[in-house]
């Protein structure tokens, strides 16, 4: 008994026979279309890319080559799916365009758009068609109707040929490609994200330590000058001035404590994420479950990360009581925030949430938003661990130890 031919799971076709089946008769009909599916792209691609080249010293030009090279990439969508349904090859779509945020302009969308790999192969697919659909049209229908008894063979040949053109040109870039895309636009992130920290730096010294520190200047000048003439004056502006240097030093550790906590750096995310519990107008239960320390740069960013979170569970959530859970998971780190407030938090809620996920982002991270209407709310952020390195042997001085995180 003669058992019907299934194509294999890794989209190898079946073998070929003599007689007409399913399969080939699906080759068949891939075969036929190829011819006028290719001069329409063909047409598509020689328009975009002429008029494109053509008026691109007018302003118009590399736009509609832009906007063309998007068309481009709908073209090999329609393809990956006719080489799905036809020919049995799975192929998994290509990741969109790296995104660009509104701040970066026209300029940078127009750039991204000219450069990208995935919309100039499907055009340079569009061009090879042409002349390779006209030969397979015309071999096919000449074989359909003279030489159908070797049909089922050619069609298999040129389907392969098909094929390996889809799986050459229209696969998905390689993985360097996309990591290249992917660092380029988390580049973009840090830097915005080092240049308002430090305009925040700036302006906080600017109009708070700064400004504080002139005003005791002048009071103790002012007190200098009455110190022969009415030295009761003179003390009460120096205790005055004491008072004004107790302010002044807190403000600046509230500011070394914004820009990287001592705590932090002394006893790790254990005791740093319990002192910001602490000042957190609603209870806080907090569980660390680390084997070590991670590298600083994580520390610090799971640190801020959870700061800015409790921050938003004060402000926004009315909420009785909230928990923050850090644990490691093989080689990442894990950290979830919940609280039984209102809930309906979003990303774009102006909680500063759109704003963590580009910061973990960039590091490889991940960032997960869950706040129904009602609560209760949970984040949970994952960031890729790395050891510290030069970090097991304590420093000259200091006692083994100091320095971990109690366990």
């Amino acid at each position: 008994m003669t058992m019907s031919p299934q194509v294999p799971g890794n989209d190898r076709p079946p073998p070929v026979r003599f007689a007409f089946d399913t399969y080939t008769w699906k080759e068949i009909a891939h075969l036929l279309a190829n011819l006028p599916l290719a001069v329409l792209g063909f047409v598509y691609s020689v328009l975009m890319v002429g008029v494109g080249v053509g008026l691109a010293v007018t302003v118009i030009g590399l736009p509609l080559l832009a906007l063309g090279l998007q068309g481009s990439r709908l073209i090999g969508r329609a393809e990956r799916g006719r080489a799905r349904g036809l020919l049995g090859v799975r192929i998994d779509e290509p990741s969109p365009m790296a995104p660009v945020r509104r701040e970066e302009g026209f300029f940078a969308w127009l750039w991204t758009s000219l450069k990208d790999p995935v919309g100039w192969r499907a055009v340079l697919y569009s061009f090879i068609r042409l002349p390779w659909g006209v030969l397979t049209f015309a071999l096919t229908l000449v074989s359909l109707f003279v030489l159908w008894p070797v049909l089922p063979y050619t069609a298999r040949f040129m389907a392969n040929a098909d094929r390996g053109m889809v799986r050459g040109l229209l696969s998905p870039s390689d993985e360097l490609e996309r990591r290249i895309a992917e660092l380029e636009s988390d580049r973009g992130v840090v830097v915005d994200t080092a240049a308002a920290d430090l305009r925040r730096i700036e302006r906080d010294l600017h109009d708070g330590a700064q400004a504080r520190l002139v005003a005791l200047a002048m009071g103790l000048g002012l007190a200098k000058e009455k110190l022969t003439d009415d030295p009761e004056a003179a003390a009460r502006m120096v205790d005055e001035a004491h008072g004004e240097v107790k302010v002044a030093l807190q403000e600046l550790r509230d500011l070394a404590r914004g820009i990287h906590p001592a705590v932090l750096t002394d006893r790790g995310l254990d005791a740093a994420l319990s002192a910001i519990a602490s000042r957190c107008t609603v209870p806080v239960t907090v569980g660390v479950d680390l084997p070590g320390r991670p590298a600083q740069a994580i520390e610090g960013i799971a640190y801020f990360t959870v700061s800015e979170l409790l921050q938003n569970v004060s402000k926004h959530s009315g909420a009785r009581t909230a928990s923050v859970e850090v644990w490691r998971t093989a080689d990442r780190l894990l950290l979830q925030v919940t609280d039984d407030g209102r809930g309906g938090a979003s990303m774009n809620g102006g909680t500063g949430m759109s704003g963590l996920a580009e910061r973990l982002g960039a590091v490889d991270g991940l960032f997960v938003l869950d706040s129904p209407p009602g609560g209760p709310t949970t984040v949970t952020a994952e960031l890729p661990w790395r050891d510290r390195e030069n970090e097991k042997a304590a420093p000259r001085g200091q006692a083994p130890g100091v320095g971990k995180t109690p366990r």
